[in-house]
């Protein structure tokens, strides 16, 4: 049976030295490293990525991603195939996998890609639904430790809505052992299931998770301060829902109380002037734009472990990371 990865916590197990690979192999690439650019574990297959709702960053970091794994990419938008309409997702799972060495799938509901991955005899790997969003933790926390390596005394913490992207935030770190915060309004809390896997990994570990609705109390000396857009993609129709967010604003106020050498980090697209303002996007200690590209070098290491392990762990060994 393949490995699917439908939230973070799905390879919890090599979660680290997923994302050390992840750190190395960007280095040799970039450096021209002729072992890591000839490294071309999905040479002959050919990835699908389906998109029920329109991107930017996840769309081409999967795309070139891919190319420069030797795979081809093939994306799927949602009216090019029947999907969910004509042809139940089980069957439609079944047929890709005749097909394909790997499936994205960037959807609404996380039943879909439940059930997607129930059938399919490859390894899928959800690109974003609407309770998690695994591929931009692993992002997130490749780049929390290429700016803060001393993740034994490190604090993240949360400000805003009780998102898909808060999740696998909050369960990523709980299982690197980093001390998490998040702050959120009333009614905007993060699902209690989620909040017990991180609890447990969290006292596995031995770091601490703690919820306020104080914005404040959530950021004071932490080292990193994260948010995203109080109103989700697919949220338009509730304009009201941003009066529960008064206060939560990531401002020069706000990281004032942080740790001098604070991070700033959002997922992107962000909405200047609502949850954050442009003196923080764009201080030299914000990471966004760092984030953005490790979306990239995450999933590559993602799709390396999870469809071609024994070139990934090859790779792992030259890099001397096993």
């Amino acid at each position: 049976m393949p490995q699917h990865l439908l939230a973070i916590d799905d390879v919890a197990d090599d979660f680290e030295a997923i994302l050390r690979w992840a750190i190395e192999f960007k280095r040799l690439w970039k450096q021209g490293d002729e072992v890591a650019m000839n490294f071309l574990p999905l040479d002959t297959l050919a990835i699908g990525s389906i998109y029920e709702k329109p991107s930017t960053r996840t769309r081409v970091s999967f795309e070139v991603g891919v190319q420069r794994l030797g795979g081809s990419a093939l994306t799927l938008l949602k009216n090019d195939i029947q999907l969910g309409k004509s042809e139940t997702i089980g069957d439609t799972s079944q047929v890709l996998s005749r097909f394909l060495g790997g499936i994205t799938y960037r959807c609404f509901g996380h039943e879909d890609v439940e059930e997607l991955a129930k059938h399919a005899t490859v390894p899928v790997i959800n690109a974003l639904s609407y309770k998690h969003h695994p591929c931009q933790a692993a992002a997130d926390l490749m780049t929390v430790i290429e700016h803060h390596d001393d993740t034994e005394n490190l604090c993240v913490a949360w400000v805003g809505d009780g998102n898909n992207v808060l999740h696998d935030l909050m369960l990523a770190c709980a299982m690197l052992g980093i001390d998490f915060r998040y702050a959120c309004p009333e009614g905007y809390e993060p699902a209690e299931d989620v909040v017990e896997r991180s609890q447990k990994f969290a006292e596995e570990q031995g770091s601490q998770l703690m919820h306020t609705t104080d914005p404040t109390e959530a950021v004071k000396d932490a080292h990193v301060v994260y948010t995203d857009v109080f109103i989700s993609m697919g949220e338009e129709h509730m304009k009201d829902k941003i009066k529960s967010f008064e206060g939560y604003q990531v401002n020069e106020a706000m990281v004032e109380g942080m740790d001098s050498k604070w991070s700033f980090m959002h997922c992107l697209p962000a909405h200047r002037g609502d949850e954050v303002t442009d003196w923080v996007m764009d201080h030299e200690q914000s990471i966004v734009f760092d984030q953005a590209e490790n979306r990239m070098w995450a999933q590559m290491s993602l799709m390396a472990y999870l469809i071609n392990n024994g070139a990934w762990e090859a790779m792992r060994e030259f890099m001397g990371l096993a």
